[in-house]
C-alpha cells in the first residue's frame, strides 16, 4: 500500500467517525489527511507530508469548522414555543373587541387572552380570529 492510499484511508476512517459525532473536529483532521495524500504525490518526505496535514488542519480549524457549525446551527423550521406559537392561530372572540374602549378577549386552548383588533373594527362574540401580533399579553388579531 502506497502513502498515498494511508492518508485517503486516513481520511475516510475520520470522515466516517465524523458521521457518528457530528462537531467537524474529525472533519478538519481527515482535510488535512486529503492535503498530506495530495501532498505524498509529490514528496516521499514524511515531515512535508505531516507539515501539510498539520496546516490544512489548522487552516480548516480556523476557516471550516466555524462556518459549518454557525451554518448547522441554525434552526431553519425550529418548532415555535410560548407565545411566539400563538402567532397564526385561530382563536374564538368571548367578549366582543371593541377599539374604542380597548377591551375584548379571545381564547385559544382554553386561555384567555386580551385582544385588540389588527384593523380598529369591532369584532364580536363568537367569531372567530387569527391571531397576527403577540405583544406582551395582548394579541392582535383579525376576522378569520
Amino acid at each position: 500500500m502506497e502513502i498515498w492510499q494511508i492518508w485517503l484511508a486516513i481520511a475516510l476512517a475520520l470522515v466516517i467517525i465524523e458521521i457518528i459525532t457530528v462537531g467537524f473536529a474529525a472533519l478538519c483532521l481527515a482535510i488535512g489527511a486529503v492535503g498530506a495524500a495530495v501532498a505524498s504525490c509529490f514528496t516521499d518526505s514524511l515531515v512535508w507530508q505531516i507539515t501539510v496535514f498539520a496546516v490544512f488542519t489548522l487552516i480548516s480549524f480556523i476557516y471550516v469548522r466555524p462556518f459549518m457549525l454557525k451554518f448547522l446551527s441554525r434552526k431553519k423550521d425550529s418548532p415555535k414555543s410560548g407565545v411566539e406559537a400563538l402567532i397564526g392561530r385561530t382563536a374564538i372572540v368571548e367578549e366582543d373587541i371593541v377599539p374604542e374602549t380597548n377591551s375584548g378577549r379571545v381564547a385559544i386552548d382554553g386561555d384567555r387572552w386580551k385582544a385588540v383588533s389588527e384593523d380598529g373594527n369591532n369584532i364580536m362574540k363568537g367569531e372567530k380570529v387569527v391571531v397576527l401580533k403577540v405583544d406582551s399579553i395582548i394579541l392582535t388579531v383579525r376576522k378569520a
